[in-house]
């Protein structure tokens, strides 16, 4: 059946009137648990997908390595466009019609990559650098997720979830490492015998079933529905009933544009400082979680269907660096759960690609340690930005902020291109992409505690 709107209390308050958002039952919290999880886990399958077959794709668009990872870089530019477009548009649409986009398009990424001709090298290539572009439909899902998330666990039923928010969240995040397990291990068992325009047609049925089920069970959340009815009376020039209603509901209304408000002077501060530290730390992700098998194949010298073998068993441990990190960042604090991860990870990885790490299994430990830390923070930095901005910005804020990992993917890639074409792959992983996490885990001692944006979200308890 089709979700009811929540029952939010809309009308305008007696003076002084104080209200609280009606609760998300237990069954609605479960449910948008599992689909944010599914939604995202598909999502970075497809985003995923690239990375992994890659090294098949080059082979048959005819591409040197260098090209490929030029290739990359490209799409990277086009995927920032799309990222930095969509954090007001949530904010706008709803939290529920938002994740709706973003898995739809993934969808129809999904199966126009499957449908790219080759042969034709100008028009393919650009083709290719286009479609794929809009995966970052599919990429900004995770910026629906926290902020749909922070805003269920703040009003759910399920005490445990309020308790302990972080935690929970983590096992939704985890959805990244399970998206690349996803696309190494179909990829494994398929693409020897179907080619690899076939993953992208697989990719394309779960993305299509998960926007027909959110469309009929998710629930929008209590805080949006507010906050679009606050828009609504100030366009129509009831600023007042607006300020009033906000008021009674112990929120801040605001009639700045929410790509605006995240530079207003108390949130600019972890605006920049995350903007930044996603940039470096992306140095990272683009290298050892996006281009994996290139960088064991041609680092490392593993053949292509070891490499596949190697990721599944690496991105398994990286899913429980996320629960771990969800868990330490609600006992020790978010920001020092960062710090500390990404540090650890760009040691672990300086190892990998040394001598020290010639075996097999080696090799697994250290990149599986140095994913475990990349990673396994993102649980941790996702609810921590959506802790830091209000109701009314809280999409464009993480979403902007995610963006910054496609300048991320372009700078590093660029500067790992070119290394890569001198001194080759180990030397540029080690040199962009080992040092870029540790970097980026020393620029978030800079970020600011969240009190403004939590005092809002908990106005009653403060």
């Amino acid at each position: 059946m089709t979700i009811q709107e929540p029952a939010v209390d809309l009308s305008q308050p007696r003076p002084n009137e104080k209200r609280r958002f009606p609760i998300f039952s237990k069954r609605h919290t479960t449910t948008a648990t599992v689909l944010a999880l599914l939604a995202w886990t598909v999502a970075v399958f497809d985003y995923g997908l690239f990375g992994t077959l890659l090294p098949a794709m080059q082979q048959e668009f005819g591409w040197s390595a260098t090209e490929a990872y030029a290739i990359n870089t490209w799409i990277a530019v086009g995927t920032a466009i799309v990222c930095f477009g969509i954090g007001p548009v949530i904010d706008r649409l709803g939290r529920r019609k938002g994740m709706m986009s973003t898995i739809g398009g993934t969808a129809v990424v999904s199966a126009l990559t499957a449908a790219i001709p080759t042969g034709i090298p100008v028009l393919s290539n650009a083709l290719l650098v286009v479609v794929r572009s809009f995966g970052g439909l599919g990429f900004s899902e995770q910026a629906v997720n926290a902020t749909y998330m922070n805003e269920v666990y703040q009003v759910t039923e399920v005490a445990d979830k309020r308790k302990r928010p972080g935690f929970h969240y983590s096992f939704i995040q985890g959805g990244w490492p399970l998206g690349f397990l996803l696309a190494s291990a179909l990829a494994l068992a398929f693409l020897p015998s179907l080619g690899w325009r076939a993953l992208y047609l697989m990719a394309t049925i779960p993305a299509a079933i998960i926007v027909w089920t959110i469309a009929r069970k998710l629930k929008e959340t209590p805080q949006f529905e507010l906050h679009h009815k606050l828009t609504e009376l100030e366009k129509g020039g009831r600023s007042e009933e607006a300020h009033s209603l906000a008021k009674a509901y112990g929120v801040e209304h605001s009639s700045a544009a929410p790509l605006k408000r995240i530079w207003e002077p108390q949130l600019r501060r972890n605006t920049i400082v995350f903007s930044i530290a996603w940039i470096v730390n992306f140095f990272g992700i683009t290298i050892f979680s996006v281009l994996g098998s290139s960088v064991l194949k041609n680092a490392k010298g593993v053949e292509l269907s070891d490499a596949f073998w190697m990721l599944i068993v690496i991105n398994l441990l990286a899913y429980f660096g996320y629960v771990f990190h969800g868990w330490i960042g609600d006992k020790i604090g978010r920001k020092r759960t960062i710090i500390g991860g990404w540090i650890i990870s760009g040691i672990c990885f300086s190892i990998m690609l040394s001598p020290l790490a010639a075996s097999p299994v080696m090799i697994i430990l250290t990149y599986g340690a140095g994913l475990f830390f990349l990673v396994g923070p993102y649980a941790a930095i996702q609810y921590f930005m959506a802790e830091c901005y209000p109701v009314s910005c809280r999409a464009t804020g993480t979403a902007f902020i995610g963006a910054m990992s496609q300048p991320g993917t372009i700078i590093g890639g660029a500067i790992f291109t070119a290394i890569a074409a001198v001194a080759g792959t180990g030397s540029a992983a080690l040199w962009v992409g080992a040092l870029g996490t540790l970097v980026s885990g020393l620029l978030m001692i800079a970020a600011k505690p969240p009190v403004e944006a939590l005092s809002e979200d908990h106005p009653h308890d403060v």
